[in-house]
């Protein structure tokens, strides 16, 4: 079994099972039948009480391996799918993303649950995009992650998302492996977003700096403060976008450099599965030195089951400073 989610929404399963045993009064396939497994059938798999996955089947695998009993493969999605399936070209008038995104909900039968700020826009298009595509690109625009919950369509900051305390594992213990780098090369001492205000008549322009994630470094040094102690300034302007509005500016420019800032460091571990390994979440990760010991925000996270080595997770985690000696 695989089950793996990420920031950007679309929470994904995958489980083999045994397909031959007796039925019929003789050795036959156990599930070519489709009555247990089947296209657009609900498949939920529980942690004790806890569930770490809630969707529907979109695919089944026959494996016939050489030398062992043939296996089904079962691939499920959550309810993203049916916005991953829906493309569209259209536009949407004086709305705000939160109005964008509560239309779309609407448009699947989904609940939303949006808290998310940004400006109102004269026109906002999608063109030839799923509509999950394009709630991905507006979620990037305004600092925010996708996931869903059931039916519930939720799009929130990280400050909005996370709650509650990190959940603590330390090396040699519940974390059984871990590794991470501090990589300077993506990172930028500021990000710049110019455009141009028609009913100003006049320019538009915003820089953002390290003062934006400031409040999630917990007494880390940055990496934008690092780079530009060892490298000098390193400064990026953006000329993709096109911001009608200082607000629109200002918000592209602080959810760029705050998504490169995040990842200053980046770590890959295997711990001990656990209902509160979710994307979203903070762990709080000990015994790993002055530099990589701390708060890690959970980018990816993977429950895998085999027969080797049982259950266990793995998972990405990532952070905008280093810890100081």
């Amino acid at each position: 079994m695989l089950i793996v989610e990420n920031t950007s929404g679309l929470y994904r399963c995958e489980a083999a099972f045994g397909n031959l045993g007796q039925k019929d009064g003789g050795s036959n396939f156990l599930y070519f039948d489709r009555k247990t497994l089947e296209f657009g059938k609900a498949i939920q798999v529980k942690l004790k009480d806890d569930v770490i996955f809630d969707g529907k089947i979109t695919a089944l695998e026959a494996i016939f391996p050489e030398g062992q009993p043939p296996e089904i493969n079962v691939l499920a999605e959550d309810r993203f799918q049916d916005l991953r399936m829906t493309r569209r070209t259209r536009t949407f008038s004086d709305v705000s993303d939160s109005d964008v995104f509560n239309q779309i909900a609407t448009d699947h039968g989904l609940s939303p649950s949006i808290s998310i700020t940004g400006p109102q826009y004269k026109v906002l298009a999608q063109v030839n995009q799923s509509d999950l595509a394009f709630l991905r690109e507006r979620a990037r625009s305004v600092d925010a992650e996708l996931w869903m919950d059931g039916s519930t369509l939720n799009a929130k900051s990280r400050k909005d998302r996370s709650s509650g305390s990190p959940f603590e594992i330390s090396y040699g213990s519940k974390l059984r492996e871990f590794s991470a780098i501090a990589d300077t090369a993506s990172q930028r001492t500021s990000v710049t977003v110019g455009g141009w205000d028609v009913a100003a008549k006049q320019e538009l322009k915003f820089e953002a700096t390290d003062s934006v994630v400031i409040g999630e470094l917990n007494g880390d040094s940055s990496g934008a403060s690092i780079l530009k102690s060892a490298f000098g300034d390193r400064k990026e302007a953006v000329t993709h976008t096109v911001p009608l509005t200082s607000q629109e500016a200002q918000g592209e420019a602080e959810a760029y450099f705050k998504m490169k800032a995040r990842r200053f460091v980046v770590g890959h571990g295997v711990a001990e599965t656990n209902s509160k390994l979710r994307v979203g979440a903070y762990v709080d990760l000990k015994e790993l030195g002055p530099l990589f010991s701390g708060k890690y925000y959970l980018s990816e996270v993977k429950h895998v089951f085999d027969g080797k080595k049982g259950i266990r997770t793995e998972f990405t985690g990532e952070r905008p400073g280093i810890g100081q000696t």
